[in-house]
C-alpha cells in the first residue's frame, strides 16, 4: 500500500514538473506576444511617418528569423511558386532560364519540348520586356514572377536578337513546366560500359528519373561502372535521396537518421529493396556546390563504403527543413533536425546555435573522427570530404574577366547567327581561335591581371613616402602589362572549352554541352582513370 502511494506521489510530482515547464514557455510566448502585438499597433499608427503595416510586419517577421539558421525563412505569397518548385519540380511557365550577360537580362537556356522553344525563342536573346513591364539589371527578380503563371494564360516577351538588330516580341502560352532532375544520362564514352548521370537536383520526380535512366541505360548493355554528377547540386527533398541510395546500397543499410528537438524527428531510414546496380564501380562527383541531398547521398556511398567520392569538399549542410503551410497563402519553411550519416557523423559546416542567446538549448555538433564499414576514417563538420581531391577550376585570370565579361556568349551569339546551319562537328579549334582574338580585340576588352593588381596596390602603399621606387615600381608595372598579352595563348586551352561549351548548347542543346565539357572534365577524366584500375579502385575504398 505504501510502494503505491510512493508511485503515485512521484507520478504527480513529474506530472506538475512537466507542466510547470509547459505553463512557463507559454507564458512566455504569451507575454511576448502581446509585447510584439502593443508595439506593432503603436508603431504602425502613432509613427511620426506613415507606416505601411503589411511591409512592416513582415520586416518584424524577417528580423525575427534572422536570429536563426538562414534555412529558416517566410515564404510570402508571391514566392509560393518556389516552394511548389522545390517539393514537386513543376512551375507555370514557358521552358526558359534567364542570366545577366553583360549589361543585359538574356535567355541562357530554352527548354527542350516547352512553348518557349516551340514559338522560337533562342538562347542568347534579350529581354527587354516581360507582360509590359521594362526589363533591365535592375529589376532582374522581377522577371520570375512575370512570367511564371497558371498554366493556359499567355504571356508577351520583347526581345532583341542578333546584336540588337531585330526586335521581336512573343505571346507565349503559359503551361506546366516540369523541371529535369537527370539533366544527362549516358554511356560515355560511348563505346564503353560506363554509365553517367547528372544529377541536378533532388525534387519529387528525381528517384523515377534516375530508376528510368538506369534501366534505359541498362536495356541497351550491361553497366560496369557508373559516375553521378552530383556537383553544384543544392539538394531538396530528403526522403528522395533516400530513395536514390536505394538503388545502389543493400538492403536493410542505414542511409541516414535525422534527430531534432520534437520526439517525431528521430528517424532512421533504411535501404528497402535491393539495388539496381549492386557490383558496379561507383564514383560520386561532389563539389563546393554539392549540398543538402545530395550530401546524403554522398555520406551513405562514402559510409558504406559502396563507391568512390571525387572532387572538392561539399558544401556542408546538414539540417533538415520542413514546410509548415500558413494563413493567406504563405508557409515557413523551419529547420526542425539534424541529419547524420550512416557513421554517425553530421557534416554542418556552421553551428547556428554557438553564442545564439536566441537558443536556449541546442544539440552541440560533434566533431571527430568517425568510421566506414571498411574501417576509413571521416569526418563530421564542413561537409563531406572527397576519398580522392581534384580541383577542376578556371586558372587564368583573362579566362575569369571574359566570362565575367560575357565574352564568350557574345561571341558564341554572333558566330551562331552567322552559321546557323553549321555542322558543329567540323568547327575548326584553331579558326575558332583567331576569330575569338579578333572578337575580344574589336570588344576593346581590358582587364589588370594578378600581378598588376597586386603592383598597383603596392604603388599606391608607398607613393606617399617613396618617390622613386614608385617610379620604379610603375615601370616594372608597364613591362608586365606588355607581358600580358601572352596570357591568351597560356591559357588557350581553358578558353577555347569556355568557346565550345557555348558553340554546344546553341547547335546542340543542353546534352550537347555537358557531353562537349565531359570531354576536357579533369574530375570526370580523373574518375575514368580510377574505374579502370581495380587496385587504385580497392585502394581508396579499403577493399581487401
Amino acid at each position: 500500500m505504501k510502494l503505491k502511494y510512493f508511485r503515485n506521489a512521484l507520478l504527480a510530482i513529474l506530472l506538475v514538473g512537466l507542466f510547470a515547464g509547459f505553463t512557463d514557455i507559454y507564458f512566455e510566448i504569451n507575454k511576448n506576444l502581446e509585447l510584439f502585438s502593443k508595439v506593432y499597433r503603436e508603431i504602425s499608427t502613432n509613427y511620426v511617418d506613415e507606416i505601411e503595416p503589411e511591409q512592416f510586419m513582415r520586416a518584424g517577421i524577417q528580423g525575427m528569423l534572422s536570429s536563426l539558421d538562414p534555412y529558416t525563412i517566410f515564404v510570402d505569397e508571391k514566392k509560393k511558386e518556389d516552394i511548389d518548385l522545390i517539393t514537386n519540380g513543376k512551375y507555370g511557365g514557358i521552358g526558359i532560364s534567364i542570366g545577366i550577360r553583360g549589361e543585359y537580362v538574356t535567355v541562357v537556356e530554352v527548354m527542350e519540348g516547352y512553348s518557349a522553344q516551340r514559338q522560337g525563342l533562342k538562347v542568347g536573346d534579350v529581354i527587354i520586356e516581360a507582360a509590359g513591364v521594362e526589363i533591365t539589371t535592375n529589376n532582374v527578380d522581377e522577371i520570375s514572377s512575370l512570367v511564371k503563371g497558371e498554366p493556359g494564360t499567355t504571356v508577351f516577351l520583347k526581345i532583341l536578337r542578333d546584336e540588337s538588330k531585330d526586335t521581336l516580341g512573343f505571346d507565349i502560352v503559359r503551361e506546366e513546366v516540369i523541371v529535369k532532375n537527370v539533366t544527362y544520362s549516358g554511356f560515355y564514352p560511348e563505346n564503353s560500359n560506363n554509365a553517367y548521370i547528372k544529377l541536378s537536383n533532388f525534387s519529387r520526380s528525381a528517384s523515377d528519373e534516375v530508376k528510368r535512366a538506369i534501366r534505359d541505360l541498362r536495356s541497351k548493355k550491361e553497366i560496369k561502372s557508373m559516375v553521378i554528377d552530383l556537383r553544384g547540386n543544392p539538394g531538396g527533398l530528403l526522403d528522395i535521396a533516400v530513395d536514390i541510395c536505394d538503388k545502389f546500397l543493400p538492403k536493410d543499410n542505414l542511409i541516414v537518421s535525422t534527430k531534432g528537438r520534437a520526439p517525431a524527428s528521430v528517424k532512421e531510414y533504411f535501404s528497402t529493396q535491393e539495388p539496381m546496380l549492386s557490383s558496379a564501380k561507383l564514383v560520386v562527383l561532389i563539389d563546393g556546390g554539392s549540398a543538402s541531398a545530395s550530401e546524403i547521398v554522398a555520406g551513405a556511398m562514402q559510409d558504406h563504403d559502396r563507391g568512390v567520392i571525387l572532387g572538392t569538399k561539399s558544401f556542408g549542410k546538414g539540417l533538415v527543413q520542413t514546410i509548415t503551410q500558413l494563413s493567406y497563402n504563405s508557409s515557413l519553411k523551419i529547420t526542425t533536425a539534424k541529419y547524420y550519416t550512416p557513421s554517425g557523423r553530421c557534416i554542418q559546416k556552421i553551428d547556428y546555435s554557438n553564442h545564439n542567446d536566441v537558443i536556449a538549448d541546442a544539440d552541440s555538433i560533434l566533431s571527430g573522427e568517425f568510421f566506414t564499414d571498411n574501417e576509413r576514417p571521416v569526418y563530421a563538420k564542413g561537409g563531406i570530404s572527397p576519398d580522392t581531391t581534384v580541383t577542376f577550376l578556371l586558372e587564368g585570370k583573362i579566362t575569369k574577366e571574359l566570362l565575367a565579361h560575357g565574352l564568350f556568349f557574345k561571341f558564341a551569339n554572333q558566330y551562331y547567327y552567322k552559321n546557323p546551319d553549321q555542322d558543329y562537328n567540323s568547327i575548326d579549334d584553331k579558326t575558332t581561335m583567331e576569330e575569338f582574338r579578333a572578337f575580344v580585340q574589336d570588344s576593346e576588352f581590358e582587364y589588370e591581371s594578378n600581378a598588376e593588381d597586386h603592383l598597383s596596390r603596392l604603388i599606391s602603399d608607398v607613393s606617399q613616402n617613396y618617390a622613386d621606387l614608385t617610379e620604379e615600381l610603375a615601370q616594372l608595372k608597364s613591362k608586365i602589362s606588355n607581358l600580358k598579352k601572352d596570357d591568351f595563348d597560356l591559357h588557350k586551352d581553358e578558353i577555347l572549352r569556355q568557346i565550345k561549351s557555348e558553340f554546344a548548347v546553341r547547335y546542340l542543346g543542353s546534352e550537347g554541352r555537358i557531353k562537349e565539357q565531359l570531354k576536357t572534365d579533369l574530375q570526370f577524366q580523373t574518375a575514368l582513370n580510377i574505374i579502370e584500375s581495380s587496385t587504385v579502385y580497392g585502394k581508396l575504398l579499403n577493399i581487401n
